[in-house]
């Protein structure tokens, strides 16, 4: 077979095409991007296939027009590349093919049809390589741990390797060998157990004991082992009857599954069996997909075709949850999430339709079809469907291919994209090609959507976290390339928040683009004004583009409205539509976006020789003609304005404009408009009668006998009252608040304001004739009036009600002032005292004046000796206070009585008045000292200290900081004469 396999045939185009009218999708050879089917032919022989690769091509390419002609195509599921690495080499061995392959979580085992075993990393690098066969490998087995590799091949050996020591073992068992599974734990159990069989027809459990290995027949006697898998203590195998499942943790069999009916025999294709997951067995047999769940056994009946062998002992039993048939042979069978892949070979229907003889295969004809990759659901739903173009593929029978998968973690969905790096890898092994099949990732997911000008639905999934963020930018700008360039401008405008978002230099380059194809007034809306803020020369484009065309005129105005003036230069925009004013598309709305302009760019005279009058500024928006009009005061007078409107008085709209205009002019400048504000007292009363109040007690221009008038007329009466006021009739102004308004506090304040006596006797007499007036006039007179005198005058017999709580009040509150104020007086006399002793002692306070020799020896050595502090007893903070004795004083030393700048020494002031040089000080102390410790017989330290009888001083002076360095400078003439006056007491 493999010398037949080596002719190569003409459908090596290295292309993969997608359903039923498939796309042609680029198998790439790992490691690099795609290249033509001419670079990914990997066996030749020397036969010169190019003209049919080439005619193959051009029906692949017609079928790529029609595609495009009947519609959107299908995104393919997988990308496919030929392994790279040693597999070329391996290939090109002269008649050496693969035969069968499987893949552990860090390295790939393919048999080849010599009888060697590689062993490959991901990549198709050679690893190692085992020749224990002399025959074809039909059948290789890892353990769980990818330690061991297990092989078995027809000249009837099964060879167990270790991939990093140097141990292996060989066992014969003379017939050829089909199928091996290495216990998942063979590397970690002593047992070393693994399970086989072939043509022989038995399945042998081979343990290694204390005596050596030793072989236990599970099965027998139903025709050759096809197939073998091992799942944690799980043992499914496959015969010419059918599959059953061995518990090898319980030494019993579980379940026998029959074979399906009108299935091929074995040899022709053969029966194919992976676990899904450790409770999971899916069964692939010529057309038939059968899908066990092994659980728990249960109370009840067996299935009636799949009979459960149970003991006393088994606690399982097997449940066919799914079954379904195709239209193709299962060549390879895999987990795909929680779906299946399922490696397809199309068989010919009524093997005559191309025109070969009766009884010749297709594929010895060289008329075999493409095999293809089909990803099922249990349901048999087809939720994807690739055809492989692999080398030679006419020739190739349904045994001739090879699937395996590489362990995932991940369940997953089938219906969804697959996170990046957790992708579960197929190998599809044929006799002169390996193929890895990965699913789509995100970044797959997006370049073909990019390639298919779906560049919607590629943003779309970049936003709903489909795809990595980073990829917005470059999606962003194909998709707005791809929407310019269609003339999609609108859609175009609309996206470039979302996909510039904070770019600056982005938005610029859109700005300049769009105005390139004329359609900028469609992005306008959308630029930014700040986060980001562009340079002005973009605002200023756009506004240029709206002004060239009269029907972009309202949005320029719109713009001019939302955009921030600081942004863009008026005089650039300006300069552009005076040069339109005499053309004959200057429109009402530019002249209103001109003469806006002309406010931002502070040319009020020309804003307002646009509009003539106030009436047509307030015809257009009246609510910004009042602020334009406020705002421009000083060129547009009030009067003006006013005797615009009043023109238009009988319009009773421009009556309330007026009333509008005059209000926010009082609002921003109270004198502005005073000539009218007599005008509105009656435009408040008309129109806002809540504001005429504030506005009577804020203003001095009206007539009061004219506002007077008006009130009376509309019935104001607290306006009414607050004029009366001001025209001196507070009588009739507090009987109009009595009689009218009945409210008494309002009276009371009124009568408090008026600062008049008899007033409140007045308020008294009218409250008489009312209990409840009376009553709560009782309530507000404590600090206004004596409440005995409103008692005295209440006439007898008059009820008033709450008059005792009332009463009451008064007392408390009338205590309570009077407490108030005696504590008042008592702080006030406390603050006096405590001020006039502060003073005192301040007087006491000497001031250091250093000479300019002390200040020059202060700069030069830091010598602080030169500054005294002075000392704040009451407050407790230090002031230094330094002059030089280089100024021009004409006091004289009060020992020496010479001028004190005769000599450049310091010099001492008291706030006495007396004034030493601090020589004359320091030598008169220690004489004085010296006398005077004679004389009364006690310690005296002069002008730095205090006698030891200084009872002149107070607590407070005691209690005042001193100078840690010493003793506190005092006055030696009020000192001396202050001691000598005491001693003369004592005596």
């Amino acid at each position: 077979m493999a010398k037949e396999m080596s002719v190569n045939g003409g459908g090596g185009n290295g292309y993969v095409e997608n359903g039923a009218t498939p796309t042609l999708i680029p198998i790439e050879t790992e490691g690099s991007p795609a290249v033509s089917d001419h670079s990914l032919t990997i066996l030749n022989d020397g036969v010169d296939g190019d003209d049919e690769r080439d005619d193959e091509d051009e029906r692949e390419n017609g079928a790529v027009e029609e595609e495009e002609e009947e519609g959107a195509e299908e995104e393919p599921r997988f990308k496919y590349q030929r392994m790279g690495g040693s597999i070329q080499s391996l290939l090109s061995r002269g008649s050496d093919a693969p035969s069968c392959i499987t893949v552990a979580e860090r390295m790939i085992a393919l048999g080849t049809i010599d009888g060697a075993v590689h062993i490959l990393d991901y990549q198709g690098n050679q690893v190692k390589e085992f020749s224990g066969h002399s025959a074809k490998v039909n059948d290789l087995s890892f353990d769980i741990e990818g330690e061991y590799i297990g092989s078995c091949s027809d000249d009837g050996y099964v060879v167990i390797n270790s991939l990093f020591t140097d141990e292996r073992e060989k066992f014969e068992y003379h017939r050829p060998m089909k199928a091996v599974a290495l216990d998942p734990d063979y590397a970690r159990k002593s047992s070393r157990r693994f399970a086989a069989g072939g043509l022989a027809g038995q399945l042998l459990l081979n343990t290694k004991g204390w005596f050596g290995n030793r072989d236990q027949v599970l099965h027998s006697g139903e025709g050759p082992i096809h197939a073998v898998k091992w799942r944690t203590s799980l043992v499914a195998w496959a015969n010419d009857a059918g599959v059953k499942v061995y518990d090898a943790a319980n030494y019993h069999r579980i379940t026998y599954i029959e074979r399906p009916r009108a299935s091929p025999p074995a040899e022709l294709l053969r029966p194919h069996l992976v676990w899904q997951d450790d409770r999971v067995l899916v069964i692939g047999w010529g057309t038939s997909v059968k899908i066990a769940a092994i659980r728990q056994k249960s109370s009840g009946g067996t299935n009636a075709t799949d009979r459960n062998y149970s003991s006393s002992t088994s606690a399982k039993q097997v449940d066919i949850v799914a079954a379904f048939q195709t239209d193709y042979f299962i060549s390879g069978l895999a987990p795909y999430g929680d779906a299946l892949l399922i490696l397809a070979y199309i068989p010919d229907k009524e093997d005559g339709e191309k025109e070969v003889g009766k009884g010749i295969p297709s594929w010895q004809a060289g008329c075999a079809k493409r095999p293809e990759v089909h990803i099922v659901t249990w349901k048999n739903e087809d939720l994807a469907a690739d055809e492989l173009s692999i080398y030679h593929f006419e020739h190739y029978k349904a045994t001739d291919y090879g699937l395996a998968h590489a362990p995932f973690s991940r369940s997953g969905s089938a219906a969804t994209q697959w996170i990046a790096g957790d992708e579960p890898l197929y190998y599809i092994v044929s006799p002169k090609d390996v193929i890895i099949a990965k699913p789509r990732n995100a970044d797959d997911h997006i370049a073909w959507l990019l390639q298919h000008n779906q560049h919607d639905k590629a943003l779309a999934a970049i936003e709903a976290g489909q795809a990595p963020i980073e990829l917005l930018d470059e999606v962003g700008l194909s998709y707005l390339d791809r929407l310019i360039s269609t003339g999609k401008y609108a859609q175009a405008a609309a996206l470039c928040p979302k996909l510039l978002q904070g770019s600056a230099t982005a938005w610029e380059r859109w700005v300049f683009e769009f105005a390139r194809h004329r359609q900028l007034s469609i992005l306008v809306p959308y630029i930014p004004t700040k986060n980001p803020q562009l340079r002005d020369t973009a605002y200023e484009v756009a506004l240029l583009a709206l002004v060239t065309n009269s029907a972009f005129h309202k949005q320029l105005l719109s713009t001019i409205h939302s955009w921030p003036s600081s942004i863009y230069s008026a005089s650039t925009v300006i300069s552009a539509i005076e040069q339109q004013l005499n053309m004959s598309f200057m429109t009402p709305t530019l002249k209103e976006a001109l003469a806006d302009l002309y406010v931002i760019d502070k040319q009020y005279e020309k804003a307002f020789a646009i509009y003539a009058d106030a009436l047509a500024l307030m015809t257009l928006d009246p609510k910004r003609a009042v602020a334009l009009l406020v705002q421009q005061r000083e060129f547009i007078k009030p009067s003006e304005v006013v005797l615009q409107l009043r023109k238009a008085e009988n319009n009773s709209t421009y009556r309330y404009l007026l009333h509008e205009y005059l209000h926010a002019l009082f609002e921003t400048d109270p004198h502005a408009g005073k000539d009218f504000h007599g005008l509105q007292v009656e435009l408040y009363a008309e129109y806002e009668p809540r504001l005429l109040l504030p506005f009577l007690r804020s203003s001095q221009h009206y007539s009061l006998d004219k506002a007077y008038e008006i009130c009376t007329k509309r019935g104001l009466i607290k306006e009414e009252v607050f004029i009366l006021g001001r025209m001196g009739n507070s009588r009739e102004a507090l009987a109009l608040i009595i009689n009218k308004l009945g409210d008494m506090e309002q009276a009371i304040e009124f009568v408090t304001m008026q600062h008049d006596d008899e007033l409140w006797e007045e308020l008294i007499k009218q409250s008489l004739s009312k209990p409840e007036m009376v009553g709560m006039l009782l309530e507000h007179t404590v600090g206004n009036l004596d409440p005995l005198h409103i008692v005295n005058m209440i006439p007898n017999g008059l009820q008033i009600p709450r008059l005792r709580d009332r009463l009451v009040k008064i007392v408390t509150d009338y205590r309570t002032e009077t407490s108030l104020r005696h504590g008042c007086n008592d702080i006030l006399k406390a603050d006096c005292v405590n001020l006039l002793v502060k003073y005192f002692y301040e007087a006491r306070h000497a001031i250091y004046i250093g000479s300019r020799e002390d200040e020059l020896n202060v700069n030069q050595y830091g010598r602080e000796n030169a500054v005294i502090r002075r000392d704040d007893r009451r407050l407790g903070t230090e002031k230094n206070t330094t002059k030089t004795s280089n100024s021009r004083a004409t006091g004289r030393c009060c020992i020496c009585l010479d001028p004190l700048s005769i000599q450049h020494v310091s010099v001492i002031a008291f706030f006495c008045t007396h004034t030493y040089h601090i020589t004359c000080l320091t030598d008169t102390t220690t004489s004085v000292t010296k006398d005077f410790s004679k004389k009364s017989g006690t310690k005296f330290i002069g002008g730095f200290g205090d006698t030891e009888e200084n009872s002149f001083q107070d607590e407070s002076d005691d209690d005042s900081s001193t100078d840690s360095n010493g003793p506190r400078m005092r006055c030696i003439l009020c000192t001396t004469a202050a001691v000598s006056s005491k001693r003369k007491t004592w005596k």
